[in-house]
C-alpha cells in the first residue's frame, strides 16, 4: 500500500443572498442532462468529435454540467428539524475537461467531476470548491495543471456570479 499527502487549496465565498437564490443562479449556469440519456450517448459515441458534440449540448452557459445534487441538509434535518440550515453538495464538471487531466495523471478522475459546497451559515450563504489545480499540483504535470487551473477559473467564475459578487479594477471582489 502506498500512501500521500496532498495539499488542497479551498476556496469559501460567502454571499447575503438567501440560500435558494444562490443554488438557483447556480442551477441556471451549469447544464442539466437527462443523466441516463447522457451517459448512454457517450457510450455510443464513436469518435472524440460525436463525444465533445454530446458534451457541448449537455454544459450549461459556464461550460459545466450538474452530475448529482446531494441534499445534505434534509437529512441533518431529520434530526434537527425545519430550523436546521440548508446543505447541499453539487457534484459538477464537464467530461471533455476530465479526458484531459485523467490522460496525464490518472489519479485525477478520483477528483473529477468536482464538488461544490453550499450552505447556510450564521454569517451567509458559503459557497466552497477546493482547487484542481491544488489536488494535481503533487503529480508535477505542468499540463494537466494547466487545464486544472482552466477548471478552476470555470468554477470559480461560477461561484462568485452565483453569490452576486462583482470584480473591481483592482481584482478584489465585493458583494
Amino acid at each position: 500500500m502506498k500512501s500521500s499527502t496532498i495539499a488542497i487549496e479551498r476556496i469559501s465565498i460567502i454571499s447575503a443572498l438567501p440560500f435558494d437564490e444562490v443554488l438557483a443562479r447556480i442551477g441556471r449556469d451549469v447544464g442539466h442532462p437527462e443523466m441516463n440519456r447522457f451517459r448512454q450517448a457517450m457510450k455510443d459515441a464513436r469518435t472524440l468529435s460525436e463525444l465533445e458534440e454530446i458534451v457541448g449540448r449537455a454544459i450549461g452557459p459556464s461550460g459545466l454540467m450538474e452530475f448529482a445534487c446531494h441534499d445534505l441538509g434534509a437529512v441533518v434535518r431529520k434530526e434537527g428539524g425545519s430550523a436546521t440550515p440548508k446543505s447541499v453538495r453539487l457534484i459538477v464538471g464537464n467530461p471533455v475537461i476530465m479526458k484531459e487531466m485523467v490522460k496525464r495523471v490518472p489519479d485525477a478522475g478520483a477528483y473529477v467531476p468536482v464538488t461544490i459546497l453550499i450552505d447556510e451559515r450564521s454569517d451567509g450563504v458559503h459557497l466552497s470548491y477546493d482547487r484542481m489545480q491544488s489536488l494535481l499540483a503533487g503529480y508535477g504535470d505542468a499540463e494537466a495543471g494547466r487545464t486544472a487551473a482552466d477548471l478552476d477559473t470555470k468554477v470559480e467564475r461560477l461561484l462568485m456570479q452565483a453569490a452576486a459578487f462583482q470584480a473591481t479594477q483592482s481584482g478584489r471582489f465585493f458583494v
